[in-house]
């Protein structure tokens, strides 16, 4: 359980929040300072040519299960180990709608909503409507990406152990048998990836489903990828930006990942994202910020204490910062969390058990989707830095001064993610630089708390001038497409008439 995931098409009373969170984990720095491009290896360098088997391949679009009738479902083939593209191979699931104005059509947009670890399959036709007008002249594309969903996506442990481990684990540990505890729940999770997916676990890199992408692009027959990326997304964008620049169409990247942040500083970032998200909230409902950040944190103590009993289960402390985070995605779930701690401070645990179970992809019987499976599995593959527990420790003073509410937790998930994983990463920080590509979008949201503004700063800076063009969206919330009146225009005329914006275009 980790806020470092996004919520992806995720409805839970009426609260709707697209868009995913950081990437992988690369540990700490010894001054605690995020780590700069320059530390960043790059991907490995363009792979052999792929076999006409694999770019002459012709998807079979068929109605896919679950969607509307305008919808159609095909599998392609990508290599296993894009260093040996004639061998084995892994499917790859796409979903597609076809353009509704075929003359004015430009080609196909594929779009990534993030996590890592989202499918979508599943999410595109539930968030089409967002996107319909892009949908005139666009065939709206998603996939799940290579160990995800139907992808050969990785499964690591059953829904027994998964509840198991949401009510035994304490997620900030303040005792040596509590963090041997958290510790060994982190090995043994990696330890049921490499038993039950072990074969695809080191292929799931971000660089890899680049690659894919790319081979995807050519089997759909476009010249260029045009892309949206959301989130999680965003890192994936600019992984095939700095790989293919010659073959980018036009690509938006919303809700952006600081390419250059290690953990450290990607923790560090959602610190301070979260907790000014919730001061924000707080003076919205005429809280003074640290008054009401001191009533949460006497909440997460007492639940920390003695969890509360909720219908035949306990909201342990973990569970309250999930429920009370996934409200702070956007600015409509405010109404949630107000009435949720109040719940809670009467005694009834309920209403953030169950914001923490939608965040948790549980549903009413207790069983657990495995995008967090996926998600760990991509961030792993992807970090070549596993943190220690006395590293996650270094970090609580500065944290814990960061945000009272979610300093503690997010210190010792930066250990807890990747202990002891199974296979080795591939980079420290991912490589973004992308001279000589075409105009990208990179929009960030001053009040983001998953991907916080910053980070669309320091993209737009990695791609580099005149690639990167950064439009700034002053609101609340994970994403601003289609919340955002101004950033929704500004996306539209350039994904469908070229009009690249002036950089540091400003909305709200």
């Amino acid at each position: 359980m980790s806020i470092r995931r996004c919520l992806t098409a995720l409805a839970v009373g009426g609260l709707l929040v697209t868009g995913c969170t950081s990437t992988g984990a690369p540990a700490p720095t010894p001054s605690g300072s995020a780590a700069s491009s320059s530390d960043a290896k790059p991907p490995p360098s363009p792979s052999p040519a792929l076999p006409a088997s694999l770019t002459g391949q012709r998807p079979d679009w068929k109605p896919c299960d679950g969607a509307g009738a305008e919808w159609r479902c095909a599998t392609v083939r990508v290599p296993l180990d894009h260093a040996k593209p004639a061998g084995a191979t892994l499917p790859v699931a796409l979903i597609r709608k076809e353009a509704t104005d075929r003359k004015g059509r430009i080609g196909s947009l594929l779009f990534n909503f993030g996590g890592p670890g989202a499918s979508g399959v599943d999410t595109l036709p539930q968030l089409a409507e967002e996107y319909r007008t892009l949908g005139d002249r666009y065939d709206l594309v998603s996939f799940d990406p290579r160990g995800v969903g139907r992808s050969s996506g990785v499964v690591c442990r059953t829904d027994a152990e998964q509840a198991a481990a949401e009510a035994r684990v304490d997620l900030t540990p303040d005792t040596p048998a509590e963090e041997a505890a958290f510790l060994k729940d982190a090995a043994d999770f990696g330890a049921g990836c490499a038993r039950r997916s072990g074969t695809v676990l080191p292929y799931t890199t971000t660089s890899a489903t680049a690659r894919d992408l790319d081979l995807i692009r050519q089997v759909l027959g476009d010249e260029k990828l045009h892309y949206f990326g959301i989130s999680y997304g965003t890192q994936l964008g600019g992984a095939y930006a700095h790989l293919f620049p010659d073959r980018v169409g036009r690509l938006v990247l919303d809700a952006v990942v600081d390419p250059t942040a290690d953990t450290a500083g990607h923790a560090r970032h959602q610190t301070v994202g979260f907790q000014r998200a919730l001061d924000n909230y707080l003076r919205s409902t005429g809280q003074d910020p640290a008054a009401g950040s001191a009533r949460i944190t006497r909440l997460l103590a007492e639940l920390d204490r003695e969890p509360l009993e909720t219908g035949g289960r306990k909201l342990t402390e973990g569970l309250a910062l999930t429920g009370i985070a996934v409200t702070l995605y956007a600015e409509s779930g405010w109404p949630l969390l107000t009435e949720a701690l109040a719940a809670a401070e009467s005694g009834d645990g309920g209403p953030l058990l169950r914001l923490a179970d939608a965040y948790n992809d549980r549903d009413e019987q207790g069983r657990y989707a495995t995008q967090s499976h996926s998600q760990r599995a991509i961030s792993c593959a992807d970090s070549s830095e596993r943190p220690t527990a006395e590293q996650a420790k270094a970090l609580l003073p500065e944290f814990r001064r960061l945000s009272p509410v979610f300093g503690a937790f997010l210190a010792w998930d930066t250990a807890g993610w990747c202990a002891d994983w199974p296979v080795e990463g591939e980079a420290r920080t991912p490589a973004a630089s992308a001279p000589g590509a075409a105009p990208v979008l990179v929009v960030g949201t001053t009040g983001d708390p998953a991907t916080p503004y910053e980070g669309a700063e320091r993209m737009a800076e990695e791609l580099g001038e005149g690639v990167g063009i950064l439009v700034t969206n002053k609101g609340e919330g994970h994403g601003a497409y289609g919340t955002s009146a101004c950033v929704t225009r500004t996306v539209d005329a350039y994904l469908l008439d070229g009009k690249v914006p002036s950089y540091g275009t400003t909305c709200g």
